[in-house]
């Protein structure tokens, strides 16, 4: 979807350039309006920052490393070198995870085995937490099966 050649178009126009997207245009609206309410980037910036600290505090105390240095951290995502159990491997550690209401993302981005896990959307400090206590009752299975 271009917005920019959408926008051109419609300046000319007054039309869609193809089937108008309504649903697409109706999210975005709604999103729009989701993040003016929160308070803008300031505010959403500031969620997704707690959100990181709250993940990566709570993933340390599992034993869990994060793969980047916390000052060149991003809050959008963070990358946790994966368990150190011989039981570990991503997709039932990933099943067990998603079980438990919380998806986690593969580690695809590095040499080491890895795996990811967001900060943004709509998870607040419960969700945060919900999901560390998700990984925490994953690692305890794992660790005492190993």
């Amino acid at each position: 979807m271009d917005l920019y050649d959408q926008w051109v178009y419609m300046q000319k126009t007054t039309q869609w350039r193809f089937t108008p997207p309504t649903h697409v245009v109706a999210a975005f609206d709604s999103a729009i309006e989701q993040y003016l309410e929160e308070g803008g980037l300031a505010a959403r910036g500031a969620r997704y920052t707690r959100n990181c600290r709250t993940l990566i505090a709570g993933m340390a105390k599992l034993g869990l490393r994060s793969f980047l240095p916390e000052a060149i951290q991003a809050p959008i995502i963070v990358t946790f070198h994966a368990p150190d159990t011989p039981r570990y491997a991503f997709k039932s550690f990933y099943d067990a995870v998603k079980q438990r209401g919380y998806i986690l993302y593969p580690g695809k981005l590095t040499t080491v085995e890895t795996f990811r896990v967001g900060c943004m959307g709509q998870l607040g400090d419960r969700g945060i937490a919900g999901a560390v206590d998700a990984v925490a009752e994953v690692l305890g299975e794992l660790r005492a099966a190993a």
